[in-house]
């Protein structure tokens, strides 16, 4: 996809993940908005590259949403990544300014319900996304397997999550090394 990558500049790569990063809630929320931009309006990731994105960025430790980083350099390479990051951290000082300048405006209930109405709405968009990724991450009776195990681990035990991905990892390797 190289050829690809041209097709939005740094700036407008920034724009774009900032856009999704401040109408989100929560890190994974800006995610439908993402694969809009990029992958489905200007074509320059493929589902494949946002499913690869987010794995190396949920991967480590740190905030949820910090995988845009890894989906600006996926798009641009390092001059992405600087963009995904600053596009992750701006929203931060929006926060500050907005609440130095509401201050004591918002009471506690309307802020709450503002906030359930934008969780719920994040959620809904959030499952669609997860539906259109997991179309291209699902591609044959073995990657359908791990799926479905991973997703009975994650909900009906208490096992944690990176166990879950450390045994879905492994089963993948193993499965790599019997097939070839």
């Amino acid at each position: 996809m190289a050829g690809a990558r041209s097709a939005v500049s740094v700036w407008l790569l920034y724009l774009l993940l900032l856009k999704a990063t401040c109408t989100s809630f929560s890190g994974l929320a800006s995610l439908p908005s993402i694969r809009a931009d990029l992958v489905e309006r200007h074509h320059v990731l493929s589902d494949q590259q946002l499913n690869a994105a987010l794995a190396a960025g949920r991967s480590g430790p740190g905030p949820l949403g910090i995988y845009v980083v890894c989906v600006g350099y996926q798009v641009a390479g390092v001059p992405g990544a600087v963009a995904g990051l600053l596009a992750a951290i701006t929203p931060a000082f929006f926060i500050i300014a907005l609440l130095r300048g509401v201050g004591g405006a918002v009471t506690g209930a309307a802020l709450q319900r503002t906030i359930r109405a934008i969780i719920a709405a994040a959620a809904g968009l959030l499952a669609a996304t997860t539906i259109d990724l997991a179309a291209s991450g699902i591609t044959g009776a073995f990657t359908a397997f791990v799926a479905a195990a991973s997703f009975v681990a994650l909900v009906f035990t208490r096992v944690d999550t990176l166990w879950v991905m450390l045994g879905a990892a492994a089963l993948g390797a193993a499965h790599k090394l019997i097939t070839g």
